[in-house]
């Protein structure tokens, strides 16, 4: 391989596969704090607005927030100053979503999931899901590790030179 072509296919490689490892981790990080941090509630899978929405593999999920108490403006700790009501939200969550919805996430489907109470649309799936996200998440972190590798491998070999 002439020198231009491996520093150009060494620096795509590397750059591809340090981006990949960057996303991963921080996906990984951020469903790490959902299982730690998140708050588990129930939700429910519900029929998406457009008919083209309903190709997406991730379900569209409805659940109610829980309700918190805060400290209200004037500083103290009221039980009604201080309360926010819940909200209900409407998202699709992060993490492994197969190609084909499976059936335990059918339109009517009750599932557990955990959101993050900072911003309540953040929300992941718990339980079975978790464990369905392994495989995947070893073969992003594979793929992003040998493309590093093998651009830096490249441009290595094409300084060497």
């Amino acid at each position: 391989m002439e020198t231009p072509t491996a520093v150009l296919t060494g620096g795509v490689l590397a750059l591809f596969g340090g981006a990949l490892l960057f996303w991963c981790a921080a996906e990984l990080r951020l469903r790490h704090q959902l299982r730690l941090h998140g708050i588990p509630v129930t939700a429910l899978v519900v029929p998406d607005p457009a008919p083209s929405d309903a190709l997406d593999s991730a379900p569209l999920l409805a659940y109610d927030t829980l309700p918190t108490v805060g400290r209200s403006a004037a500083g103290g700790q009221g039980a009604a100053a201080g309360r926010v009501e819940s909200v209900s939200v409407l998202v699709r969550p992060r993490g492994h979503t197969p190609l084909r919805r499976p059936d335990r996430l059918a339109l009517g489907s009750v599932v557990r999931v955990a959101y993050d109470p900072n911003r309540p649309a953040t929300v992941m799936l718990t339980g079975k899901a978790v464990a369905a996200s392994l495989p995947l998440d070893v073969f992003w972190t594979f793929l992003g590790t040998s493309s590093l590798a093998g651009g830096l491998s490249l441009l290595s070999l094409a300084v060497l030179r």
